[in-house]
């Protein structure tokens, strides 16, 4: 059997690039579980973590301390420890290469860049990694995250606005279960 790309639950920050806001800390205190029982990485982008925390694992203990989600934070660490926790600044031109095909998780794909969850499957079982991208705030991702993504994902059917941590937890739990089950 040939070996599985690597999955990546990626959070790109659509609110105020300057205040790390609550809603920050619930996304990454829910993903951080997510990831870890479904065997994904996690990545930020853009996020506005204050100045004194410069790796992950601060961030995570951090996070930890100010949460009662996700067994206190005790499940970002744990995936941090195993370093699978990143961060990242806004992308330029694109999102990094090691992350893996950057897919756009929104209710409004466009045409050509739409793929279903089946495509997503078939990329990860032919070793190819995956980043899912969910943006973070009222209107989702912005316009140019549309344009770096080359796929579009709406795991509804049907166009359905999901809030963003219901979306992460339908989306890890569907690539999930059709990977490993």
């Amino acid at each position: 059997m040939s070996r599985l790309g690597r999955p990546t639950i990626a959070l790109y920050n659509s609110y105020d690039p300057r205040n790390f806001r609550e809603a920050h800390r619930r996304a990454l205190a829910r993903a951080g579980p997510l990831a870890l029982a479904f065997d994904f990485n996690l990545a930020t982008f853009g996020f506005p973590f204050p100045q004194d925390l410069g790796t992950p694992q601060e961030i995570a203990d951090w996070v930890a301390t100010t949460t009662s989600i996700g067994e206190n934070g005790q499940f970002l660490r744990e995936l941090t420890s195993k370093g699978r926790f990143q961060t990242f600044p806004y992308p330029n031109r694109g999102f990094p290469p090691q992350l893996g095909e950057a897919v756009l998780t929104t209710r409004k794909p466009e045409e050509g860049k739409k793929v279903s969850l089946d495509d997503i499957i078939a990329l990860l079982r032919q070793g190819r990694s995956v980043m899912v991208v969910f943006g973070l705030g009222p209107k989702g991702a912005p316009r140019e995250v549309f344009e770096m993504a080359r796929k579009h994902l709406d795991i509804t059917p049907g166009g359905f606005s999901l809030e963003t941590c219901t979306a992460m937890g339908a989306v890890v739990g569907a690539i999930a279960h059709r990977l490993y089950l």
